[in-house]
């Protein structure tokens, strides 16, 4: 009897956790025995196009090295930012996906991914329905943003947060040392969705307050009240820190870099920000005259294996394998989720919704789980917060640094 053949993509930014999925799609289809080929887009959706791929049963034949895969951090497989032409528009480039993908008797596809990607995985849905191609498309959630609709939260939001908690955590400690008036500014990730932002607050303990004010994109930002938030926590504290969204927007609705000549657009047509921080520096330093300085975490906090959450690692694992389970039944133009059960004990289940109702979309937080102030989050969020960033990760060492699995194929020549 004929067994199948499966293609998984991985596509979008890169995160701690996207190869912990791939990794649990590799050990489901090994472990059902019902897969001849499971190959491997190189750089997404573009590199099958261009017919670039691999087969992964043959690089990971053993428990170890899908061991090594689930503890290494970006994407092994590459990455695009391609945007799939609307059906109707350039009806070619499917018949040629679509010519691949029949040449090569695919069963299943998998493509691991965040917002952006999800369109791709409802594009190819509604075309093999459209020629009534028996494909399963699945799409698996990526994200350090946490802005997917339909799920819990997203693989690769809680080590990100565990590193942004982390980062400020330490940042309070040097920040400590001297007796003078300063004020530290954190730019923090998030385009629309302050949830990596918000992650900052995991960082308060019994020996550490900060941050002391937290700005989030979901509630209008004033300069006015942004100092005068300052000015009265100096009252009580000499050294404050501040954890602000890249993305926060003042009360017409443009954001506070949006007039940079600096201003960049990626494929999809969004904002790269870059430079909230410095444009908020320059306004605390001339109103208060004292010492400021504006970190960026920029892309640190999305590929920091070395304070990755177990909790999300395991379930990045486990949310991949059960995308072949769900594939081998038959669902097709779904993307698998996070439904949680309990805060106490953390507990969720594995399911999963129509494609066609989460792409495009944004999942933001809540209004009322942030402060009347808009300046913290409240009990709430941080009780949301505190389990994804639970458990320490054991990753293998040489030479002194972390050895990953070899990405030599991603070179180019």
């Amino acid at each position: 009897m004929k067994k199948r053949n499966c293609f998984i993509g991985q596509s979008g930014g890169p995160t701690v956790a996207i190869n912990a999925s791939l990794a649990g799609i590799i050990d489901e289809c090994i472990n059902s025995q019902q897969y001849d080929h499971v190959y491997g887009m190189i750089n997404g959706i573009m590199g099958l196009l261009e017919s670039r791929y691999m087969d992964l049963l043959e690089v990971f034949s053993n428990p170890q090295s899908l061991q090594q895969l689930k503890h290494s951090p970006a994407m092994y497989l590459g990455s695009c930012r391609y945007k799939l032409p609307d059906i109707q528009d350039d009806p070619q480039t499917y018949q040629n996906l679509f010519h691949t993908l029949e040449k090569l008797e695919i069963t299943d596809f998998f493509y691991i991914g965040g917002n952006d990607s999800m369109d791709t995985v409802a594009k190819l849905s509604a075309y093999a329905k459209s020629i009534h191609s028996p494909i399963c498309f699945v799409g698996i959630p990526k994200t350090i943003d946490n802005d997917l609709m339909g799920t819990d939260h997203t693989p690769g939001f809680g080590s990100a947060a565990k590193y942004v908690a982390t980062s400020m955590l330490e940042i309070a400690y040097d920040s400590s040392i001297y007796k003078l008036n300063a004020v530290t500014i954190v730019e923090i990730m998030g385009r629309n969705a302050g949830w990596l932002t918000a992650a900052s607050a995991l960082a308060r303990t019994q020996y550490n307050q900060a941050p002391d004010l937290i700005y989030l994109p979901e509630a209008p930002f004033s300069t006015q009240k942004f100092l005068d938030d300052i000015r009265e926590v100096f009252r009580h504290k000499k050294n404050i820190i501040i954890a602000v969204s890249e993305g926060i927007k003042d009360e017409n609705g443009e954001y506070l870099d949006s007039d940079s000549k600096y201003t960049k657009r990626d494929a999809f047509g969004h904002v790269l920000h870059s430079g909230t921080g410095k444009v908020l520096e320059s306004l605390v330093f001339q109103e208060f005259q004292c010492k400021v300085r504006s970190i960026e975490l920029n892309v640190l906090q999305r590929c920091a294996m070395h304070i990755a959450s177990k909790v999300d690692l395991d379930e990045s694992f486990q949310i991949g394998q059960h995308a072949v389970k769900a594939s081998m039944a038959g669902h097709t133009g779904i993307m698998m989720v996070f439904q949680r059960v309990q805060n106490h004990p953390y507990q969720i289940e594995y399911t999963y919704k129509d494609v066609f109702e989460i792409a495009n979309l944004e999942q933001r937080i809540p209004l009322h789980w942030i402060n009347d102030q808009h300046n913290d989050i409240t009990q709430e969020l941080y009780d949301y917060l505190y389990p994804l960033i639970q458990g320490e990760v054991t990753i293998t060492y040489e030479n002194g640094i972390p050895c990953y699995s070899d990405i030599s194929h991603l070179r180019y020549k």
